[in-house]
């Protein structure tokens, strides 16, 4: 199987546990208005590998991923979620863990098909970082132009398959850094108990001159960066909410 490749970091840190191969797969049906790789959304073009050259580059390599593992990311991996598939299930076989960086956005409960498949990718994945973009629905179709209710089902599914979750959030001003939006958010992912990690991330306007060269406006286009420190104070109120979820949780199971 052919699976089309934007492209390969080989010593990736931010892309889950330690040091890590990561593979940019082509094509994402998300626009995020602050999306720094545009240049990933079409799925055609880029580089044609099999899983076997990707694993045969890693295994030339392992010895700098001996604490770290594979991540898939993109782009959005779960558009070409049979070729990850095998991907992710040869690495598997060589005791390699695996990290799949998704929005999500592709699952649907409801096709029997598809959620089979999603059943056997789930076998062979450790960790899914999931991007929640925005919590609220009608401002998620803004900012995405795509709905949230079948990433938030993700969400919950992961959670049902006992996969380890780290939730990723990009914080923009006057669109996701809100408080009442940060809270609810919180609450939300307060009820995975599969939790493991949450990112924060400021938004950055990096990505501005890739739309420049691709002939493409940017939506964001003067938007302020934000800082560390705007990071850390909308972690404080995810927490916040999530604590408070888990403490209703509580409340309920014993009543």
């Amino acid at each position: 199987m052919i699976g089309h490749i934007h492209s390969i970091e080989t010593c990736g840190t931010v892309d889950g546990p330690g040091m890590r191969y990561v593979v940019f797969f082509k094509g994402c049906p998300m626009r995020c208005a602050y999306c720094h790789n545009p240049d990933t959304w079409d799925p055609t073009g880029g580089e044609d590998h099999t899983a076997d050259d990707l694993l045969a580059q890693f295994d030339s390599m392992k010895e700098f991923y001996k604490n770290g593992g594979i991540t898939a990311t993109g782009g959005e991996p779960l558009m070409q979620i049979d070729f990850l598939t095998e991907l992710f299930e040869k690495a598997k076989a060589k005791g390699i863990h695996t990290c799949l960086d998704t929005s999500g956005v592709t699952f649907h409960r409801d096709n029997p098909a598809l959620l089979a498949k999603f059943d056997r990718l789930m076998k062979v994945t450790d960790l899914i970082m999931l991007d929640i973009k925005h919590i609220n629905p009608e401002e998620h179709m803004k900012l995405c132009k795509q709905p949230n209710d079948n990433i938030l089902d993700f969400a919950k599914y992961i959670d049902e398959k006992g996969v380890d979750i780290w939730i990723r959030h990009v914080i923009v001003k006057d669109i996701t850094l809100i408080d009442h939006y940060l809270d609810e958010l919180g609450y939300f992912i307060g009820g995975l108990k599969h939790l493991k990690a949450l990112d924060v991330l400021p938004y950055h306007n990096m990505g501005e001159i890739k739309y420049e060269k691709l002939g493409i406006d940017y939506p964001l286009k003067g938007m302020e960066p934000l800082t560390n420190q705007d990071a850390i104070y909308a972690r404080d109120i995810i927490l916040k909410g999530a604590k408070r979820r888990r403490q209703d949780d509580a409340a309920k199971a014993a009543q």
